[in-house]
């Protein structure tokens, strides 16, 4: 059969019979009702899928031409060959859903995942790392276009220059692609092979940078002149002192209620919702921690150390205020010590003086990152660090120990 020509196709009279197109089988050409040389490409054809006879429509003429309405009757020809429905696939991609820009996919993800982040500001550095690093040069693309030289893109500035940021940056992004994949946008995570395209970084170790902490033989004289002489009323460093004295993280002396405390028992019991390892941890709590919390009894309802003005939980940044404001000493140079720190002065005394490690690690609440180890931990040691920190109380704090001489790790 000839191929219908443009001069046939624009005579064609309204209402008049369809016109065949002559190159693709079941294709042909309607013709208007009412306007002369128009008319509507339909292709006729038996379902693969349900053996029923179907009409597509490929546009109008002459809107839609004749060469390339043949083109697309013929891949709708392979498509059928293939065994499939041409209408029901194009029904079924319009029912996918539109493949988002990397940037759509992080905020996204980024809305999925803050509900679970107990910390408001980690759930805002989440993002705010991909805002600063990736979004612009990746965020307008569609995720399913990421390919691995994309996101080597984003952390070559970074990579060898600020190593621990291109760790995180690199790790969120991952997520954010494995995000994709698990809903059916992309097919591949470009991170996973993305180290092939960058330099070999510097191993952890050597390029890990430490919380700055005050050398352990410091602390008894920082005590003395900065943190003995405070009154019930000073919160701030009343905290300070009861941090170091039990060598706690920040936010759990913060966050301390007087329902964890047993002045009684000398236990301070932190539930496992405001632990870092999400499991209960028990403080036994030395003679100098016990008379601290007394003089403070009875002073707040709730919070033993609350924010002065707001009566909520202190800020984060309240202990770091008054560390910088005393210049409290560190051993990294240039470097105030941190709050934080105080737990690595109390685990390097506990080596100094020839405590047992894993007292040491109970006494910090650490996770025992062996499976197996980790299957013989069945007590926390309570009654065994006791003396441990009653100890670490008297060499610290020692205007306040009694005179009884407290024990060491080699009394019998």
């Amino acid at each position: 059969m000839a191929l219908i020509t443009d001069a046939k196709a624009r005579s064609v009279a309204p209402g008049a019979l369809a016109v065949p197109h002559g190159g693709v089988t079941g294709l042909t050409l309607l013709p208007s009702a009412s306007q002369k040389g128009q008319g509507k490409w339909v292709l006729r054809y038996v379902s693969p899928v349900t053996g029923k006879r179907r009409n597509a429509g490929l546009g109008t003429y002459p809107e839609v031409g004749i060469a390339l309405v043949g083109k697309l009757a013929r891949e709708m020809r392979e498509q059928i060959a293939s065994g499939q429905d041409p209408l029901e696939a194009k029904a079924a991609e319009r029912a996918k859903p539109k493949t988002p820009t990397f940037q759509e996919a992080a905020e996204q993800l980024h809305g999925e995942l803050k509900p679970g982040w107990k910390n408001p500001k980690h759930a805002q550095q989440w993002i705010n790392t991909l805002t600063q690093y990736a979004f612009p040069l990746v965020g307008s693309l569609p995720i399913d276009q990421l390919q691995p030289r994309h996101i080597a893109d984003v952390l070559r500035p970074i990579w060898l220059d600020k190593a621990e940021t291109a760790s995180r940056v690199k790790q969120r992004v991952h997520a954010v692609m494995a995000w994709g994949w698990a809903h059916g946008f992309n097919q591949a995570n470009p991170v996973d092979v993305v180290t092939h395209l960058l330099p070999l970084q510097p191993g952890k170790s050597v390029r890990q940078e430490h919380q700055p902490a005050m050398p352990w033989a410091k602390l008894p004289s920082f005590v003395k002149a900065e943190l003995a002489g405070a009154g019930e009323y000073e919160v701030t460093r009343n905290a300070l002192l009861f941090l170091i004295l039990n060598a706690s993280r920040s936010g759990e002396v913060r966050g301390m209620t007087w329902a964890e405390v047993d002045l009684g028992e000398k236990l301070w019991t932190i539930p496992a919702a405001r632990m870092k390892t999400k499991q209960p941890h028990r403080v036994p709590l030395s003679e100098q921690s016990v008379r601290l919390l007394k003089r403070l009894e009875g002073h707040h309802d709730e919070l033993v150390f609350p924010a002065v003005q707001a009566r909520s939980v202190m800020s984060d940044m309240t202990l770091t205020a008054l560390l910088r404001r005393v210049n409290a000493p560190s051993s990294t140079p240039g470097r105030i010590a941190t709050a934080h720190g105080f737990r690595s002065s109390f685990r390097d005394w506990c080596s100094e003086q020839g405590y047992a490690r894993d007292l040491a690690e109970r006494a910090l609440a650490h996770t025992v990152k062996d499976k197996v180890e980790a299957a013989y931990h069945r007590t926390d040691l309570l009654e065994q660090r006791r003396p441990m920190m009653q100890a670490w109380a008297d060499f610290v704090h020692p205007s306040m120990k009694k005179t009884k001489k407290s024990a060491s790790p080699h009394d019998a």
